[in-house]
């Protein structure tokens, strides 16, 4: 077994290291939260207080960090992994990043002697913690293999998707078809209220009809209908508005870069800012639904319920 740093544990890094703990690794990871260390302890994963720490004789080091920026400190400052990572340690970013971030992990590690894998996820908070994430990697043909056998305990799917880069390419291109399919759903959703249809039924037919999506099959933005679906929980994330709009944000600017016309991304981009300039960035990014209903209500969102928790209201 290996022994295995993991940088950041938050809500998608504390189920997956816990998943690499009951495969027999040991795991040892940095957080900064001081309650998602506390719960990544009770997963059986040895917190301690530096990156230097957490590397001291690793075979590998995945990060799960929110943004680039984040991936671009904890990877090049003065306390951090390329500072302190041996050569026989195989690096894996597992964070949703541009491009340029990503090329630049590449180039760091390759100048320095060390190895590095983009491995962005999909399958969200439900797939970490059932170890069904798709796990998408670019690097090296030998890297990317070495690389398929650590990620294994948290994966339902690994996919080589080429070289430098590729693995985070696809996740953008990917993620940004999530959020537009996000809205088809939302806008189904509100219309099939309006027109006097069961949920749930219409749920059923869309889920076997040309309406299905994995958003559909999954976060369906209408309460009774889906058991983990936000709408359950007055829209608490499992995958928040705020992170919604970096991610599309970063498709958005690909396509800037690379010529490609996106207009459907840019309105679900429009559409998470609305949300973000309405104060609503930390709930689900379904909650776009709430978008297409006739007079902004929606039913499983109650805001009142989030300023009453807040002390706003007694």
């Amino acid at each position: 077994m290996s022994t295995i740093a993991f940088i950041g544990l938050g809500r998608m890094g504390v189920p997956m290291a816990s998943h690499l703990v009951a495969a027999g690794h040991t795991v040892r990871g940095v957080e900064i939260n001081p309650a998602a260390a506390a719960a990544a302890t009770a997963h059986g994963i040895e917190v301690v207080g530096s990156v230097a720490q957490a590397l001291e004789g690793a075979d590998a080091c995945l990060t799960s960090l929110p943004k680039p920026e984040h991936v671009r400190a904890v990877y090049g400052g003065a306390d951090g992994i390329f500072a302190h990572a041996a050569a026989s340690t195989l690096l894996m970013d597992t964070s949703t990043v541009d491009i340029e971030t990503s090329r630049w992990c590449h180039a760091e590690a390759e100048s320095r002697g060390l190895t590095f894998v983009d491995a962005p996820i999909s399958g969200g908070t439900a797939g970490a913690e059932a170890h069904t994430l798709t796990f998408m990697l670019g690097g090296g043909a030998g890297d990317v293999e070495r690389a398929r056998e650590i990620v294994a305990p948290m994966a339902g799917n690994v996919i080589a998707c080429g070289g430098a880069g590729a693995g985070i390419a696809a996740k953008l291109a990917n993620n940004m078809m999530l959020f537009i399919s996000v809205m088809a759903m939302s806008e189904g959703s509100q219309l099939a209220e309006q027109l006097g249809l069961d949920a749930k039924t219409f749920w059923e037919v869309a889920r076997v009809s040309s309406g299905d999506s994995w958003a559909l099959r999954t976060w369906y933005p209408v309460p009774g209908v889906l058991e983990k679906s936000a709408a359950n929980n007055n829209f608490e994330p499992t995958f928040s508005v705020d992170l919604a709009r970096k991610d599309c944000g970063l498709a958005v600017l690909a396509g800037e870069t690379t010529g490609v016309h996106l207009p459907a991304a840019r309105l679900a981009l429009s559409q998470l800012d609305e949300l973000i300039a309405d104060g609503l960035g930390g709930k689900d990014c379904t909650l776009v639904a709430r978008l297409a209903s006739p007079d902004g209500t929606l039913r499983g969102f109650d805001p009142q319920q989030d300023a009453t928790m807040n002390g706003a209201l007694v």
